[in-house]
């Protein structure tokens, strides 16, 4: 099965909060794709401000 991500390694993106209302929770690196799980994908990245990497779903990052 092929699994498609829509942000790739290194690319540039932002975190945001989805409660009622988006809210962006900073600037972050992708620093790589993750194996989806039931059909959600993942990704680890990495704070631009503090270096601070973790792991999200693809819901909780926009494009700058």
């Amino acid at each position: 099965m092929i699994e498609l991500h829509r942000f790739k390694t290194g690319q540039s993106v932002e975190l945001v909060a989805n409660d009622l209302r988006l809210k962006s929770l900073g600037a972050f690196t992708v620093v790589r794709a993750m194996p989806a799980e039931r059909g959600i994908q993942h990704y680890r990245v990495k704070s631009v401000k503090d270096g601070h990497e973790r792991v999200v779903l693809e819901s909780e990052l926009t494009q700058p």
